[in-house]
């Protein structure tokens, strides 16, 4: 199975943001980090940064949006281009409608999960998505420990997707070093959100070509 590294920005220096996009081009994806201080307490960026991010990324984009009413922002990041769209399932009323708007915009459907919301009613809507995102951490700031009590989600998603010979990509996102990459591939993800592991290292580009190989030596 093809493993996926995408580096969070929120771990960037947002005054050097071309510099450091330059320094994670080898990886498969740029993870964007929206923040409303309203669904979780912390403000990031909102379409014009992402935007611009867009513009001068040399790989695809990956939003995910911890904001309230995602219905009424979520289609414009896909408008802006951005390769994939993953709102908070807690933010939503209706996941499916939303992730079938984004899917005819061009976009790829993600929905996000936080660490205490019950996996079980997405189970059987999982043919609706192209990703599943199983947050290791309460959204809201980088830098936080992985919890590892996430991960029976994790399997209990990949045996459905399995099962039902869904090609749904299942990302986790919070604490990816290379000790908990281990932990999460060996659970089912095989999409990992790094941030402070990528970004604090000396060499960028390195770290990411670790984290992926320890992640495919250990995935299903």
């Amino acid at each position: 199975m093809p493993v996926r590294i995408n580096p969070s920005i929120l771990a960037a220096d947002f005054v050097n943001l071309e510099r450091d996009l330059g320094r994670i081009s080898s990886a498969d994806l740029v993870h964007v980090d929206v923040m409303d201080n309203h669904f979780v307490p912390n403000l990031t960026f909102g379409p014009q940064m992402v935007g611009r991010v867009q513009d001068v990324a040399t790989i695809p984009l990956d939003v995910h949006l911890m904001i309230e009413n995602p219905e009424r922002w979520a289609p414009g990041y896909a408008e802006l281009g951005a390769f994939s769209v993953t709102f908070h399932a807690e933010a939503t009323s209706d996941p499916v409608a939303l992730a079938r708007q984004l899917r005819q915009m061009g976009a790829r459907a993600g929905v996000a999960l936080k660490p205490g919301t019950d996996i079980e009613p997405y189970l059987e809507l999982l043919a609706e998505f192209d990703q599943v995102l199983v947050m290791t951490v309460e959204p809201g700031f980088g830098g936080q420990s992985f919890m590892p009590e996430t991960m029976p989600k994790l399997r209990m998603l990949r045996e459905r997707a399995l099962k039902s010979g869904l090609d749904v990509w299942l990302q986790v996102d919070g604490g990816i070093t290379e000790e908990t990459i281990v932990t999460a591939a060996e659970a089912g993800a095989d999409t990992f959100v790094a941030g402070s592991s990528v970004f604090a290292s000396e060499d960028p580009a390195a770290r990411i070509a670790l984290l992926r190989e320890t992640a495919a030596r250990h995935s299903h």
